[in-house]
């Protein structure tokens, strides 16, 4: 009777944790492509990023060290390896996008319906997110 019982935990644990994992590259992978088109727009200068910058008071400098930034950071939480530099990762994108949605909120520029201030508090839950799921083998 015992085998039975353990032969359902231990079912049990690998479809939670296969769902871990699951839900661990989903969110994951949405941060990483999210910050890499956001970078790469960036350092193109494509789009409203100019106005942007423009309209928040930033140099447009900024643009550039920013998306080297994400790109580098997008890369950087996919590759296997390295667990410190993902957490240095973590805790940059979480201080970008608190700090886009401040700039934006100090500016009085909410955008439509509060755009500009709730996108980057979506990716900062997002980033949370896939820290809090990340498997064993990528924490310190």
């Amino acid at each position: 009777m015992s085998r039975i019982i353990g032969a359902e935990t231990t079912g049990r644990a690998e479809i939670r944790f296969q769902g871990k994992t699951a839900a661990f590259w989903t969110v994951t992978l949405m941060l990483a492509a999210a910050v890499m088109l956001s970078g790469t727009g960036q350092l193109m200068q494509y789009g409203g990023n100019v106005e942007l910058v423009t309209k928040l008071g930033y140099p447009l400098y900024i643009l550039t060290i920013l998306g080297l930034w994400k790109v580098l950071g997008a890369v950087a939480l996919v590759v296997p390896g390295f667990p410190r530099l993902k957490e240095w990762v973590h805790a940059g994108i979480f201080f970008l996008m608190t700090g886009a949605a401040l700039s934006h909120a100090f500016a009085n520029d909410y955008g439509d319906y509060g755009f500009h201030i709730m996108l980057p508090l979506f990716y900062a839950a997002l980033n949370i997110a896939s820290w809090m799921l990340r498997p064993k083998n990528r924490k310190l």
